[in-house]
């Protein structure tokens, strides 16, 4: 038996023996403070009996045997028994029977987005081991989950990568050995101002679909991704290759965010970069702080890739949710993004967009650990 039902025949027993009629209306509680389950039909049954609510809850405490399945009963506002169930009752029954959702739901569920052509740190096992907890409870719930690795596989560090390997000559498919590559790339970029122009022309290539550059690329995805599903399935993480829905996928839209911003009037020039301004969002002096959606130089940001991923999955995907599982440092971009996706209606069917925010793997110095989750995996 569902344990709703359950506990609404056992308190509709109780009506019984108590000479009051009605249904006990068990329904899952709102917040985890009111317990696991909460009946409200008592309220109903002492107003047919003439009676006060709160006394006619505490008689129908009294009649009740959960023993072995609640292991908290009490009395909440007019007359809500609120339920928390007992640990050995839970160990018994199935997942669905306990957590099953009155009203399911489609949930977008966007979880641990490494950063591709690096190997992944331990810092992301944070947030994949509790995406992957949040999603098998939501599809335990009854739930429709659509799992998205949003995972950052474009922008400058691929052009870094390109060009320095295309003067170097170097070649391996070996993911530390790309590691090292986009190292020693990231330094030549910060020294050498011809490397500089050569990355962005080698970002502007890849954008603008070259096939060289784009073959360049796919092989630095393909060597990336294996290494993320070896390190998924050695933990039992459910994220498979098409659930990778990462930055690239969001290109082509991104010229057509730019131009639904400008259309509803939200752009402004800002030396040169296009942003958007908006009201709620002021610094400590009162000042506004800009989200930059284009760079002067006609290059995308995270938020311009964010504002389509919204749009994306409240239009194709016909989301009801959406959970974005990352640290609490990104905690004001996610605002950012939210609030420009109503204003400017990229979320299509007014989706709840949650921001799951997580704390970070520290080391001893208080800073980022940056671990390679391999070699952390190996030594435990």
């Amino acid at each position: 038996m569902h344990v709703k039902a359950l506990l609404a025949e056992s308190i509709e027993a109780a009506f019984t023996r108590l000479g009051l009629t009605g249904d006990a209306l068990v329904q899952v509680a709102a917040r985890p403070e009111y317990g696991d389950y909460q009946a409200n039909g008592i309220m109903a049954a002492a107003k047919r009996a003439g009676r006060n609510p709160r006394e006619v809850a505490a008689e129908v405490l009294a009649e009740l045997d959960l023993k072995g399945v609640a292991h908290n009963l009490e009395i909440a506002g007019p007359g809500f028994i609120n339920i928390t169930l007992a640990p050995e009752f839970l160990a018994t029954v199935q997942p669905g029977e306990v957590l099953a959702s009155s009203a399911p739901k489609t949930i977008v569920v966007d979880y641990s987005a490494p950063n591709l052509a690096k190997e992944m740190h331990v810092g992301h096992l944070r947030g994949t081991s509790i995406g992957d907890c949040l999603v098998r409870v939501l599809e335990a719930q009854g739930h429709t989950v659509l799992r998205q690795n949003h995972v950052g596989d474009w922008g400058t560090q691929f052009g870094m990568l390109i060009t320095y390997l295309r003067e170097s000559g170097e070649q391996s498919d070996e993911l530390q050995d790309l590691e090292r590559f986009y190292v020693s790339a990231k330094q030549r970029f910060d020294d050498d101002p011809a490397f500089q122009d050569a990355a962005r022309q080698a970002v502007v290539d890849l954008q603008g679909g070259d096939p060289a550059t784009l073959a360049e690329w796919q092989r630095f995805i393909d060597i990336s991704l294996s290494h993320c599903q070896a390190i998924y399935d050695r933990l039992g993480i459910t994220l498979r290759s098409e659930h990778t829905q990462g930055e690239s996928a969001y290109n082509a839209m991104l010229p057509d965010v730019i131009e639904t911003l400008r259309a509803q009037g939200l752009l402004q020039n800002s030396d040169g970069a296009q942003c958007v301004f908006l009201e709620q969002f002021k610094n400590k002096k009162g000042d506004i702080q800009p989200i930059i959606v284009q760079k002067s130089d006609g290059g995308y940001l995270y938020a311009t890739t964010d504002l389509a991923a919204v749009q994306y999955r409240t239009d194709d995907l016909q989301a009801e949710r959406a959970l974005y599982l990352t640290d609490a440092r990104q905690a004001l971009h996610f605002q950012q993004i939210f609030a420009l996706s109503a204003a400017a209606g990229f979320n299509r069917n007014g989706a709840s967009l949650e921001h799951m925010a997580h704390g970070s793997v520290l080391g001893l110095d208080g800073q980022l650990d940056h671990t390679a989750v391999a070699g952390f995996i190996r030594l435990a």
